[in-house]
């Protein structure tokens, strides 16, 4: 018989079930439980219920939730009233941590900014842009991504009910920015806060394959590890300070 006879298949198949299910039967009888359900419950809901689709927080109240879930999550937040105010946070910052290294993306809402910083410290700063870099350029934005002391971006999104950040990256939003220093700084436009995930992730479906981010990524607090006894250490894998600056 051959081994891709639809017969032998089948038979392979109903093996397997039953070996599943005598594995799960074994499973319940030790811990004293029925016989667990052949066929999953039926689901008559997909998705969001209908009553969450309608829920939009004020500003406001979209303000004051992303900032109790970011803070909740191990996450430093403080709301300004300008980008001159996100300057004078971020070189107060550098001069009390004396950081001598900072990666900042080359984004057209941060070049105030960037100007601001390259005139008011001695802070070393790169830029990241790897639009036609050679390898070996993309190569050394990393490593200098990965020895800064500071990762400067501005997000596409803040999402107030999970205290998330949305960042997306491309050859001018290098992910390394936000991924590899020891403090990520994000600067939050006010007008970028969302109420639910649903909202930012609902655009993106509807894009067509070529025009989509190279990648989407989500950020609620500092990097968190935790070993098989859960000891939680913070930093091992990203950055360990994270700071939301809302700007209103």
């Amino acid at each position: 018989m051959a081994k891709s006879d639809p017969a032998f298949l089948q038979q392979l198949h109903e093996e397997a079930l039953k070996k599943q299910e005598g594995f799960f039967a074994n499973i319940s009888t030790r811990l004293g439980r029925v016989k667990p359900l052949v066929n999953a419950p039926a689901h008559p809901m997909k998705g969001a219920p209908a009553f969450w689709e309608d829920v939009n927080l004020p500003l406001e109240e979209r303000i004051q939730l992303f900032m109790a879930n970011w803070q909740k999550a191990g996450g430093h937040t403080y709301r300004l009233s300008g980008m001159a105010e996100a300057e004078a946070f971020i070189i107060d910052f550098i001069a009390k941590t004396q950081a001598k290294n900072l990666i900042i993306q080359d984004q057209p809402e941060l070049e105030v900014l960037r100007a601001g910083l390259s005139a008011g410290t001695e802070t070393n700063i790169t830029v990241w842009n790897a639009q036609d870099a050679t390898a070996a350029a993309k190569d050394e934005l990393v490593a200098k991504a990965a020895g800064a002391d500071i990762g400067i971006v501005a997000v596409e999104h803040a999402v107030a009910y999970t205290g998330s950040l949305v960042v997306t990256s491309d050859a001018t939003r290098g992910r390394s920015v936000s991924l590899l220093p020891t403090t990520f700084i994000a600067i939050i436009p006010v007008e970028h806060l969302r109420t639910k995930l649903g909202e930012v992730l609902r655009p993106y479906d509807e894009l067509a394959l070529g025009e989509r981010p190279a990648g989407i990524h989500f950020i609620s607090g500092p990097s968190r590890s935790a070993d098989i006894e859960n000891d939680l250490t913070i930093g091992v894998h990203g950055p360990g300070i994270v700071y939301a600056l809302i700007i209103e």
